[in-house]
């Protein structure tokens, strides 16, 4: 049988096979080992091969798992090397941020922004609880405009609570396979109910005592909703750790520096400090947002990688 994953607890995969059955299944023991550096062998949204348990019923195992058009990963934390693969198969990853009770900085935004542009993943961020800043909203939004406005990323501004920007939201996502990731707290289950109330996700509520979000979701799922809609919803996530990238090839995944690098006198040119280096000449200019620029410095220092 084939079918795909549409839930991950760690130890147990659901798959739903093309009749539309759904399985409890297991990886087999030789495909555990595979992928050694990745903490999961099979992720939400693989295509997969099902073979079923004869003593069990609606159990099975997964055999093998398909050629997958492109995936979303990060290092799993920050003991460890190994990498934790987030979904599968996608059309487009979300992150939802806020900038205020949790914070989400633009550390880990643009990390997260860096992955889907290598691991080919249109990314969006929907910076939500922009009605929490009050007379600084307007200066914020003109500042994350100016910030991303060469990045390749669509940004949506608003609220989960208002529906100004949820339209917008909405019709991306029709349609197609999209991951959802974030912090704890930032809204991302209650954005997901207003846009989509029928994927009834769990919502949960702030610790006044350290403005963290309590997990509320503990395992990747996959809402398929009306007109084939399908939400993978993920965990919060504290830590994103980028993994794969030589240090001369981090540039080319930031797109306002792609058009400067071939005019850089070095080819190995890592744009820090080197002479005639066009990537810093822009940034001079202004064509270069500052801040995504010390993004850039971050990570190819591997500093503050979790954050």
């Amino acid at each position: 049988m084939e079918g795909t994953v549409t839930k991950s607890t760690g130890s147990w995969y659901q798959v739903l096979t093309d009749d539309g059955k759904v399985w409890m299944a297991r990886t087999r023991g030789k495909m555990r080992l595979n992928d050694l550096d990745t903490s999961n062998p099979v992720a939400v949204g693989d295509r997969v091969e099902l073979m079923e348990d004869q003593n069990y019923a609606d159990t099975g195992s997964i055999s093998k798992v398909y050629h997958r058009n492109n995936y979303l990963i990060r290092r799993a934390n920050k003991l460890s090397s190994r990498r934790q693969i987030l979904a599968t198969n996608l059309d487009g990853a979300a992150l939802i941020a806020s900038l205020t009770s949790p914070r989400t900085s633009l550390g880990f935004i643009d990390r997260f922004i860096l992955t889907c542009e290598a691991y080919h993943v249109p990314a969006m961020v929907f910076f939500n609880k922009m009605d929490l800043l009050g007379e600084r909203g307007e200066e914020v939004v003109d500042d994350i405009k100016h910030i991303y406005r060469n990045a390749n990323v669509s940004v949506l501004l608003g609220s989960a609570t208002e529906g100004k920007a949820l339209e917008a939201f909405s019709a991306m996502l029709k349609g197609k396979r999209w991951l959802l990731a974030g912090h704890s707290g930032v809204g991302k289950s209650t954005l997901l109910n207003a846009v989509f109330p029928e994927a009834n996700a769990k919502v949960g509520r702030i610790s006044d005592h350290h403005a963290k979000g309590r997990h509320t979701t503990t395992f990747a799922e996959m809402f398929t909703l009306a007109d084939n809609t399908q939400i993978i919803d993920t965990p919060g996530i504290r830590d994103f750790g980028v993994v794969d990238f030589e240090p001369t090839e981090i540039s080319q995944y930031f797109p306002e520096m792609r058009p400067y690098l071939s005019k850089c006198k070095f080819n190995d040119c890592l744009h820090t400090h080197e002479p005639e280096c066009a990537v810093l000449e822009a940034l001079e200019k202004g064509d270069i947002a500052d801040e995504r620029y010390q993004s850039y410095l971050g990570i190819l220092n591997n500093e503050d990688i979790f954050e």
